[in-house]
């Protein structure tokens, strides 16, 4: 099955802004966008998601990937698309959720923790996997899992990951992130995004040499 590559992209990590209203997004995107972030997820319980991605996806760059988090259903893929999302990141792994999505070419990221997991989403046709949560599997947990894993699989880590922490992730080989508190935290004004955003490239650049 031929898979939905992740685009190719100077760093390979997802701004998470779970809570983002609105009214907030404008210039949310533009701290992000401005500091080198080019995916960008909206959970699906944050306030008016759709209208979130709806104000993102027509202010980003070709070159940048905007969608949802949180996806857990068919209509809410159908709604992701109509918003003009490209992202589809779950938490779980449901194969006719993400099947779908993969019928409508988006980048898919389902979430896993198990090889189970890890290999129904890869059989699904998943672009990558979300590694979830992170810290709790650590980088030896993910590697271990990743033997078993068709090579051309992205491999993300999400979830008590931060720029403290990159380097742990670099030894494994992981070099792919979902950022969540570390970037962004319900009601945070842009100058702080968008410090906390250079901050984050800067340290990914110290590790990878991106």
């Amino acid at each position: 099955m031929d898979r939905i590559p992740f685009p190719d992209m100077q760093y390979p990590l997802v701004a998470i802004l779970r809570g983002l209203k609105p009214e907030e997004t404008p210039a949310a995107i533009d701290a992000l966008l401005n500091a080198g972030f080019r995916a960008i997820e909206i959970p699906l319980n944050s306030p008016e998601p759709f209208r979130s991605i709806e104000i993102a996806a027509k202010m980003a760059p070709a070159d940048a990937l905007i969608g949802a988090g949180t996806v857990l259903t068919i209509a809410d893929v159908d709604r992701l698309e109509s918003a003009g999302g490209r992202l589809f990141v779950s938490p779980n792994v449901d194969v006719p959720v993400l099947s779908h999505a993969v019928s409508k070419k988006m980048v898919t990221l389902p979430g896993v923790f198990s090889p189970t997991e890890a290999l129904a989403a890869a059989g699904a046709g998943a672009t990558g996997l979300k590694f979830f949560p992170a810290g709790v599997l650590g980088p030896s947990g993910i590697t271990a899992i990743r033997a078993v894993l068709p090579a051309d699989l992205m491999i993300a880590a999400v979830g008590g990951v931060s720029d403290e922490n990159f380097g742990d992730y670099a030894k494994a080989g992981i070099k792919a992130f979902g950022l969540g508190s570390s970037i962004y935290k319900a009601g945070m004004d842009a100058a702080e995004i968008s410090k906390r955003a250079l901050a984050t490239i800067e340290a990914y650049k110290r590790v990878f040499g991106a």
